[in-house]
């Protein structure tokens, strides 16, 4: 069982930028990792996904261009760099993991592993 904590999450005008950290139980080195949002009224959207060994990377058209993915599997921690943040934006980020073995597409919901989120408000 991995235990997913996620920090760094805040207010922050339009334009800013923040950094998400998403810190693990345990080692992730076998596990894909994942971002995901969601907004009040709206389900659980994908953002971004990281391969087991940061070959591979994945994003949501609304976020490609501004966010970056990354890993440290050495600390056991995966990050969303967020820039040129913009209203819609705004929501709870969640982070996820699961075997680099699940074949399904990173978009599912398919993962092993949640964190409980951390709120990110982006004001005009």
């Amino acid at each position: 069982q991995v235990q997913l904590v996620e920090s760094g999450g805040g207010l922050v005008q339009a334009g800013g930028s923040l950094k998400l950290s998403c810190a693990a139980s345990g080692p992730i080195s076998n596990y894909d990792m994942a971002w995901f949002r969601q907004a009040p009224g709206n389900e659980r959207e994908f953002v971004a996904a990281i391969n087991w060994v940061s070959t591979s990377t994945e994003y949501a058209n609304s976020v490609k261009g501004r966010f970056t993915i990354s890993r440290a599997n050495m600390k056991n921690t995966q990050y969303l760099q967020m820039d040129s943040l913009k209203p819609e934006d705004t929501a709870t980020y969640y982070c996820a993991a699961r075997s680099r073995l699940i074949a399904s597409n990173w978009r599912s919901r398919e993962y092993n592993f949640w964190g409980q989120g951390t709120q990110v408000s982006v004001s005009s």
